[in-house]
């Protein structure tokens, strides 16, 4: 075979696990940017490109070192783009080539080479018979693959040229990298025939092995088959000779079904998954499933009712009494809501949505209702769930779904009218995979959980007789579809009274139980337990007041094994020794009456708090200065206090100019904690005229509300905790917006006895109460 010496130049294209050969018709990817402009400076040209295989696949960027000297010169015959950049390239091979020299630049691959020309002299003997060989191992291989269609024997048969036959049929074949790159290298006639008959005698070896493998797997499962049909023959023949008294596994869960108290519709839908067992392989995952399937219908309670509850008001309030302190106002809807029941056991009622800071009680709320009625209690936690199938399930498609967790709550339970506590429900989430809050919108309506339908069981479920009841932080967060289901019932947190009782009666006992200490041994005295409240634990509940109480059982109980102490009673005087120094220091008035500082109450998540606000008058161009780490609504509060003061500079002996010839700052200590709430606005306003007109401010006086441009004093939030605020600091007087004095009527007489608490409409009448003098500037 001579070569051509002529030496040609093409843009080339690095192939990754594929050989071209000539003749060969196929298609590929092209991403990278090197190989894209050896296509386009091909189509320029002559749309011929030459195609060199890569030594490594997983080099990206290839140099000359990674590619092969031999190649084949394509013709492009089609070009794609794709997305991202990429194109499809149909290509079709024409010849063999041997590269002399690869050039590389920033923007392709080209190389230098010289054509390999097909060898169409005269075969020799040796040849011939070689030939003679490739052309038997090609029926043979043809034979053995009945992937391959016999008229090819014919086709092949037609060729005469050695290098033709070989490069059609290796395009064809399923052969190494290596392997395809040699075969491409040879240029001798008769060593290319040598290692093809060669490659071909390897194929034809690993196509028997490969149908032998394929014949006793087919066998395999025929004689399974077989048994399947035997066993099945075998129950006919018992039956007939009435030995077959052992129960199939359908019959066995028929059996089963028909006791089940559930709606004829679904029980014969569920004896028809059961006949199903007949007809299915036992050997097969369908039958796995179906198994399991059947289990769960069979193991979830089906009108099976706990005993006739029994309800006593009379022991449910001792149960709510003796396992809560205070909360009257839950107690009593509780109380009104199992009345109901009473008379009416079939009433739906509402859903109710127990809402309140961590710690208060929540869920051992819903505990004492189920202990009350004599019911079963389950608890699911809703926080954090994303998926709608963690409350429908999955269907029976997917690989390895289950139900939904209402529906594995029911067979926890193993009743069909617990007290089901959904808690949490404020932080249910939703993403791509469905939105949990909708499906809960079934379970909680009574008008539709009588026919719930978990995707996973595909029949109906009866939920009307559970009882549920729902506890969330918040309702901001609810979904207000969700949130209309509901009866919501707010539990606010306690006073520092109410959790001195709760302290003595509950968690004290509770924990010297645990810790197996006597009450004789150690004694917390009340007012060391009132300091706790005050000065360790700041909160709503009693979450930290409980774990408060067991660092000093824990450090007691120290000092009892190593003898050094036999009992210890704790006070005042020795808490410290016991907890370290208090962590919270309460606001105290000021031993007199100020210019520009004011008492303002204010809510935080943990309960109410004092926040005093100082104002200061500078002489100045007007500029109003804010800080003390305000929010928004606090400057917008600010700013409407100083517009209503400059409308009314006049009636409080305020110069004309002071707008243009004072600088105002208005201050709220402790700059590092973020301030805010639209409640703020009366106390800014009487410090800013305070500082104004000089005149001092009572130092036993506490306000809160908000104002409008026109001087009306708007109502707030969480009058209750702003109350027990005040009274923690000592204040005498509370100005409260006029609209919210209707709440005072439901706040316990505890608080509201040491304050004097005066409702105010109007801007004017709290400069009154709370300047010193402010009376007579007003006549």
């Amino acid at each position: 075979m001579d070569e051509n010496k002529e030496i040609l130049t093409l843009p080339v294209i690095p192939l990754r696990n594929l050989v071209v050969f000539p003749q060969m018709v196929t298609h590929f990817d092209v991403g990278r940017d090197k190989s894209i402009k050896a296509i386009e400076e091909a189509e320029l040209e002559n749309s011929k490109i030459l195609l060199l295989s890569q030594k490594d696949a997983k080099i990206m960027e290839p140099t000359a070192d990674d590619i092969y000297k031999y190649g084949t010169v394509a013709n492009i015959r089609q070009i794609l783009k794709l997305p991202h950049g990429q194109m499809r390239v149909l290509i079709e091979g024409e010849y063999r080539a041997k590269t002399t020299s690869i050039q590389e630049s920033e923007d392709m691959i080209s190389a230098s080479f010289v054509v390999i020309e097909a060898d169409e002299s005269e075969l020799t003997i040796d040849e011939e018979a070689a030939f003679r060989l490739v052309k038997q191992d090609l029926e043979a291989y043809i034979a053995a693959n009945s992937k391959i269609n016999s008229t090819a024997i014919d086709m092949l048969n037609e060729m005469e040229t050695p290098d033709l036959l070989i490069d059609m049929v290796a395009s064809y074949l399923p052969l190494r990298l290596e392997d395809a790159q040699s075969l491409l290298e040879v240029t001798n006639r008769f060593s290319r025939l040598e290692k093809f008959h060669a490659i071909l005698q390897k194929e034809i070896e690993l196509l028997g092995i490969e149908n032998k493998i394929n014949q006793r797997v087919k066998n395999q499962m025929g004689q399974v088959q077989k048994e399947y049909y035997l066993r099945e023959q075998l129950k006919a023949i018992q039956a007939e000779l009435g030995d077959g008294d052992e129960e199939s596994e359908a019959d066995s869960y028929i059996e089963k079904i028909k006791k089940l108290d559930m709606p004829e519709e679904t029980k014969e839908k569920v004896i028809k998954e059961a006949n199903k067992l007949n007809k299915i392989n036992p050997s097969s995952a369908d039958y796995g499933v179906l198994l399991n399937y059947l289990d769960w219908i069979v193991s979830i309670p089906w009108g099976q009712e706990t005993l006739e509850e029994s309800i006593d008001l009379d022991k449910a309030e001792d149960i709510l009494d003796e396992d809560h302190y205070g909360l009257k106002d839950v107690k009593e809807r509780i109380v009104e809501f199992l009345a109901l029941r009473k008379l009416n056991d079939s009433s739906k009622g509402p859903i109710l949505c127990l809402v309140g800071p961590p710690g208060v009680g929540k869920t051992s709320i819903a505990k004492s209702v189920a202990r009350a009625l004599d019911r079963e209690f389950v608890n699911m936690s809703l926080g954090g769930v994303r998926d709608e199938a963690e409350i429908r399930g999955h269907r029976r498609t997917y690989v390895g779904a289950l139900p939904g967790r209402v529906i594995s709550s029911m067979k926890k339970a193993g009743s069909v009218n617990p007290v089901f506590l959904l808690d949490e429900i404020d932080k249910v989430g939703s993403d791509y995979r469905g939105d949990p809050s909708s499906a809960l919108l079934e379970v909680l309506d009574p008008a539709q959980n009588y026919h719930f339908t978990d995707h996973y069981l595909d029949v109906p479920y009866d939920l009307s007789k559970v009882l549920f009841l729902t506890t969330a932080n918040t309702t901001a967060t609810i979904p207000g579809p969700l949130l209309d289901r509901m009866e919501v019932i707010r539990l606010d947190g306690y006073t520092p009274f109410e959790k001195l009782q709760i302290a003595k009666r509950y968690i004290l006992p509770k924990q010297l139980k645990e810790a197996s200490i006597r009450e004789d041994q150690l004694e917390i005295s009340d007012n060391a337990l009132l300091t706790i409240i005050n000065s360790y634990t700041r909160e709503s509940g009693v979450r930290n007041l409980e774990r408060t109480i067991q660092k000093i059982i824990r450090k007691a109980a120290v000092l009892f094994v190593r003898g050094e102490k036999d009992s210890i009673r704790v006070n005042v005087g020795n808490l410290e020794k016991y907890l370290g120094p208090k962590i919270y220091l309460y606001d105290v008035l000021d031993e007199a009456n100020q210019v520009g500082v004011v008492n303002g109450l204010a809510w935080t998540s943990v309960g109410g708090t004092t926040l005093k606000v100082e104002a200061n008058v500078t002489d100045g161009s007007g500029k109003v200065q804010l800080t003390g780490k305000l929010g928004d609504v606090m400057k917008e509060s600010a700013q409407a206090a100083i517009t209503y003061i400059r409308s009314v500079a006049e009636d409080y002996k305020i110069a004309d100019d002071f707008a243009s010839k004072k600088d105002i700052h208005l201050h709220v200590p402790e700059g590092a904690t973020p301030k805010d709430g639209p409640s703020a606005g009366v106390t800014i306003a009487t410090a800013i005229l305070s500082a104004l007109t000089k005149k001092p401010v009572r130092n036993d006086i506490a306000m809160t509300g908000e104002i409008t441009l026109r001087g009306r004093v708007l109502p707030i939030g969480g009058l209750k905790e702003k109350l027990l605020a005040a009274n923690r600091m000592g204040v005498k007087t509370v100005l409260i917006p006029h609209e919210n004095a209707r709440e005072l009527d439901e706040i316990e007489e505890i608080i509201k006895r040491p304050l004097e608490i005066i409702p105010v409409k109007e801007v004017k009448e709290v400069f009154k109460y709370a300047l010193v003098d402010g009376e007579d500037e007003n006549k």
